[in-house]
């Protein structure tokens, strides 16, 4: 017997379904709201979820991720009244088992639940894989668990893999996590940066040279196709590819058979292809920037990574974690520990540059502490800071439709902001001047605190002159010990 879950807002409906599934003799639970039914899954391992896409608090697209990764890794059967193309294209992306469109018959809806359950059958009665090397990613949210899925079937094969996502989501990471738990793993991972390498030395650079080909050629090159003979060809960047290289690489791929530039006779290379890009390769065939024949053979397996944005607090406080004690380590300094104002705005901040950004922001409040053991919000780069308040208050903030604070929109709504704001902003706005004045007291005041009222770093820190320092300790009544 079964465990089924229905997520629908139909009372009439679920009472169906209730029906059905009861004479199937499989468990029934039944919920009208996505807060509901994900709170559920929390503390209750089941089968199969049936999830309406239109939900009073949500869209159940959106909780597919989270579902999956609920406990016991249900399967998820979409139901929706409406007949969306787009809609069903996001679900089966999101890996749902199938997507019934309402009104839908008993034997459709039978038909769904025994072939998703022989499915779960079978997936569990298989031989349990060698584990995988994850050592080198991070994260445990629902976005990435999905993404650990994927990544295991392309470990486990020698297809193609088209890795898809953002600048900075750790593409070519992925890539090399697939070659190293691969069969292949003891071969070369070649990387091939097609946003770097210039027309005229592509075909060189992949295919390699005879001696003499052409002006420069001043001894024999073996292309990086040949490199990665038994191994991993990465294609960075594919979707930068030129357009005339791209039949020739065609071929390659087709025939695993090359020419390298000024070479009569063909070469052979045994390789396994992995592209990636942060470009839609669909859009370009559509404006004829790409070739389509070659979009079909870059892929059997498709890998999206999601921006920073949409992983999760949890998985934020995770990198910045291993990141910070890889920095004190590579330093030969003690362990330093966030400060809470620091991971506040870190979790405010939407991250348009990924996890490359934020090592990159770590790396300098890390430089920018010092001998400090702490990390405080008051370290991290003055743009982050910028843009967190900035956004927080033009935004209401709020909550999701599971009830969760949005972990990438800023936090505290502008309401909830006003009781943490000084004074001088809680009632009449005072003159621009005299809240300058209030703030230039506050922030001397915090910069004696942090310093521990050492004047040379406290003018370290500020980058204020000598005269000005002292000149702003006088007019504010300051005293150093």
């Amino acid at each position: 017997m079964a465990d089924i879950l229905v997520i629908d807002d139909d009372v009439v409906f679920c009472e169906t379904m209730a029906s059905l599934i009861q004479r199937m003799e499989h468990g029934f639970h039944a919920f009208h709201t996505l807060r509901e039914g994900v709170a559920f899954l929390s503390g209750h391992s089941v089968d199969v979820v049936f999830l309406d896409v239109r939900l009073p608090d949500g869209n159940g697209l959106d909780a597919i991720p989270r579902i999956r990764a609920s406990l016991g890794n249900p399967e998820v059967i979409i139901l929706t009244g409406l007949g969306d193309p787009d809609g069903a294209e996001l679900a089966i992306a999101a890996g749902v088992w199938d997507y019934l469109v309402k009104p839908f018959s008993v034997k459709q809806t039978r038909l769904s639940l025994d072939r998703a359950l022989r499915y779960r059958l079978e997936k569990q009665q298989a031989r349990e894989p060698e584990p995988l090397d994850l050592s080198s990613v991070v994260g445990e949210g629902p976005a990435m668990k999905a993404c650990y899925t994927l990544l295991a079937q392309a470990a486990r094969s020698d297809s193609r893999v088209l890795i898809t996502g953002e600048t900075g989501t750790g593409k070519e990471l992925f890539a090399r996590t697939i070659h190293d738990n691969s069969g292949r793993s003891k071969g070369e991972f070649v990387v091939v940066d097609c946003a770097s390498i210039t027309e005229t030395l592509l075909e060189s650079t992949l295919f390699g040279h005879k001696k003499g080909a052409f002006t420069g050629a001043d001894s024999d090159r073996t292309g990086l196709v040949k490199m990665a003979d038994g191994g991993t060809l990465f294609l960075d960047e594919v979707g930068d590819m030129p357009l005339s290289i791209q039949k020739s690489f065609l071929r390659v791929l087709q025939e695993r058979r090359f020419r390298p530039v000024g070479e009569t006779r063909e070469l052979t290379s045994d390789f396994r292809l992995i592209a990636a890009t942060n470009r839609n390769l669909q859009e370009m065939v559509e404006e004829g920037k790409f070739r389509q024949d070659l979009l079909f053979r870059l892929w059997t397996i498709s890998l999206r990574l999601p921006p920073l944005r949409e992983r999760g607090a949890e998985d934020i406080r995770g990198l910045s974690r291993v990141h910070i004690r890889n920095l004190c380590q590579k330093a030969g300094v003690a362990m330093k520990e966030p400060a809470p104002d620091f991971l506040e705005v870190l979790l405010a901040y939407d991250w348009p540059g990924n996890v490359r950004e934020l090592f990159n922001v770590l790396e300098v409040a890390f430089v920018a502490s010092r001998e400090n053991r702490t990390l405080y919000a008051m370290d991290l780069p003055p743009e982050v800071r910028i843009r967190v308040m900035r956004a927080a208050l033009s935004d209401g903030g709020g909550n999701d439709a599971l009830g969760e604070s949005r972990a990438f929109s800023p936090v505290p709504s502008f309401p909830a902001m006003e009781n943490a704001l000084p004074e001088s902003l809680q009632g009449d706005l005072p003159s621009l001047k005299d809240f300058k004045t209030e703030m230039e007291a506050l922030y001397l005041d915090v910069l004696m605190k942090r310093t521990g009222g050492s004047p040379q770093e406290m003018m370290s820190v500020s980058g204020l002159s000598k005269s000005h320092f002292y000149a702003l300790l006088k007019k504010y009544g300051r005293s150093l010990k």
